[in-house]
């Protein structure tokens, strides 16, 4: 009987072994990963260089304010507005230049002592070899700086893992229709 119990109790512990490490190999919330098992090869770093234009006026503008707080048109530096765009990147500074991508998300107003943005942004590559890649930008905007840096954050397609930076210069800015071109050039780890 006691050799019986004892192999009642040494299956039962193997089956409840078992079931264990099924369990913890199925259901697991993270594991650790090897990038050639997502197919990423060798980091590069990439540099992009294109011209962003922020477009407020005429019939088809593609920066639209979509929200402002009740403070925000007495305020000097316009705090509290919130503007969706959906902004052309071409190759040159003329919007007539060949488009490569769009600039797409929000920036808002975010300082009461200057003019500065809070930029979240995904850049669209439409051309080339990056069309179908994404590249994400959430950070300040200090846009009366002769250079601001922007934080990349992410990307997709050709850009997945991406991290690095923008370093965005007004080229023009219309004071009459308040339209602006930027230039962009943006460094990039990516795999």
């Amino acid at each position: 009987m006691a050799v019986c119990i004892a192999k009642l109790v040494v299956a039962f512990s193997l089956l409840f072994m078992s079931t264990l490490l099924v369990s913890a190999k199925s259901h697991t919330f993270a594991r650790r990963l090897h990038p050639l098992e997502l197919g990423l090869k060798k980091e590069k770093l990439s540099h992009l260089h294109f011209y962003f234009h922020d477009i407020v006026s005429g019939r088809n503008p593609t920066a639209v304010r979509v929200a402002e707080a009740q403070m925000t048109n007495s305020s000097a530096t316009g705090f509290g507005a919130v503007v969706m765009i959906d902004d052309p990147l071409t190759e040159g500074p003329e919007m007539s230049s060949k488009e490569v991508g769009r600039a797409q998300g929000i920036y808002a107003l975010a300082s009461q002592k200057d003019a500065s943005l809070l930029m979240v942004q995904n850049y669209v590559f439409t051309e080339g070899k990056y069309n179908g890649s994404t590249l994400s930008v959430l950070g300040r905007n200090a846009v009366f700086s002769g250079v601001r840096e922007l934080p990349i954050v992410g990307g997709s397609g050709l850009f997945r893992f991406a991290r690095g930076y923008a370093k965005a210069k007004t080229r023009t800015f219309d004071l009459k229709t308040g339209d602006t071109v930027v230039e962009y050039n943006v460094y990039v780890f990516h795999y």
